[in-house]
């Protein structure tokens, strides 16, 4: 019975959540370094389905989305899909009635809802071997501001994973994994 179970949720499940492969993701997301330059939180009306901000600029989240694009996997739509059907599971912060399809996929707390909603939440660690390359993870910055990066294939000397991720810099690969309060931690095919 266990075995049928799986098998159907296998089945369920969209075809991204098996195919996203981790390398590409940090090699999609490693190509926005030196390309986007800076942090741009401004509300902006984008295209639908895979509306961008310019390459040039962006937040934390949009390293994540354009990564996530290149394999396929459109967090504009995804997102913008399940608030339209599961509204009340998402975050109110913002006191919106409806989903905004030009900015819910650009906010960590709708980011964070999603990926639980898909089932790639994991426990949250301080060790850093329970941190995989592409691995996506959230943090507090304080006074409730989200952040999002992706987990790099690389190390610090001391071995912690880099962060692929914009912090108000543009895209950088930086030594961040433990630097503020992880608020979330997800992998895609767990």
């Amino acid at each position: 019975m266990r075995h049928l179970l799986l098998l159907l949720l296998f089945a369920l499940a969209p075809a991204w959540a098996t195919t996203i492969d981790p390398q590409r993701l940090i090699v999609a997301a490693r190509s926005q370094v030196g390309v986007t330059l800076s942090y741009d939180p401004l509300y902006r009306q984008l295209g639908y389905p895979g509306g961008d901000v310019p390459m040039a600029t962006g937040v934390c989240s949009d390293v994540v989305i354009r990564a996530l694009r290149v394999q396929g996997l459109d967090l504009q739509k995804s997102v913008h899909e399940d608030m339209r059907a599961h509204f009340s599971a998402y975050p109110k912060n913002w006191g919106l009635k409806r989903p905004d399809r030009n900015i819910d996929h650009r906010r960590v707390p709708n980011l964070m809802t999603w990926f639980k909603r898909q089932g790639m939440a994991l426990q949250v660690s301080d060790k850093p071997a329970d941190y995989r390359a592409g691995d996506i993870v959230t943090w507090d910055l304080g006074r409730g501001l989200g952040h999002i990066g992706i987990v790099s294939d690389r190390a610090s000397p001391a071995g912690v994973p880099l962060i692929l991720h914009n912090i108000g810099r543009g895209t950088q690969e930086e030594d961040l994994l433990f630097a503020y309060r992880i608020t979330g931690h997800y992998r895609f095919g767990q």
